[in-house]
């Protein structure tokens, strides 16, 4: 039917064109041949035109869904992100006495944890059982505050969970989505971080406690054997032992 049409609007193109003639003219020639080859020549060149409308319609969708593809996607959330693991840090950089540091633990080990030797003084081993001690209480509120801290971003991660997939599935374009699932997998990850430090700082506390149980073990011993060993000069009133 379409072509038909092109035919018939191509042969009253081509008629009008064989029947324009100047006005002192007296007869009218009809060349069939001719006329038939002026609807032919009409035709094609409609279609052409057709042809040419049809490739510049599919050349602006084709740049619509390449801009589509393009597009950044409108709701980042980075700057939470970036919050909840500064808070994280934050809380683990705050660690009391013997912190996250090597030199510092190697230097607390060398002394305070130390094997218990019988040169060492009486008033030695009560200071070094105090800070054994100390150092275990601080630990245990580290841990607790690193927990409380990353409780708190619990709901953040909540928010922030719900509106990168409510942007993942309403993506207009490959960008975007691309976009939305990378801002899903760093949400993961800094989720994974805020695990990690909880065990870390529960570790801690608690290989400071057995780290004290087992010194403070040591030291009970070494005060027994003074207090049983004549001549040591020992007063049971310094007698002091930290579990």
């Amino acid at each position: 039917m379409r072509r038909l049409g092109l035919l018939a609007t191509a042969g009253t193109v081509a008629l009008m064109l064989g029947l324009t003639v100047p006005a002192q003219a007296q007869w009218i020639v009809f060349d069939p041949n001719n006329y038939v080859q002026n609807v032919l020549t009409a035709a094609r060149e409609l279609q052409q035109v057709n042809n040419q409308i049809t490739s510049l319609q599919n050349e602006a969708q084709m740049l619509i869904n390449q801009a589509k593809n393009l597009a950044n996607l409108p709701y980042s959330s980075l700057q939470q992100l970036q919050s909840s693991i500064q808070r994280t840090q934050q809380l683990l950089a705050q660690a009391q006495r013997i912190a996250y540091d090597v030199q510092q633990i190697d230097r607390a080990f060398s002394t305070s944890y130390a094997p218990v030797s019988s040169s060492q003084s009486n008033q030695l081993l009560i200071s070094n059982a105090q800070s054994r001690w100390q150092n275990s209480y601080a630990a245990t509120q580290d841990a607790l505050r690193v927990q409380a801290g990353i409780v708190g971003n619990l709901d953040t991660n909540r928010i922030q969970t719900s509106a990168l997939v409510t942007s993942s599935q309403g993506a207009s374009g490959a960008l975007q989505a691309a976009q939305a699932g990378n801002q899903i997998l760093a949400l993961n990850a800094q989720q994974l971080a805020d695990l990690t430090a909880v065990v870390t700082a529960q570790g801690r506390a608690q290989s400071l406690e057995a780290a004290q149980r087992a010194a403070a073990q040591d030291q009970g011993r070494e005060q027994l054997r003074r207090f049983l060993t004549p001549g040591q000069g020992y007063q049971s009133s310094n007698v002091q032992m930290f579990h």
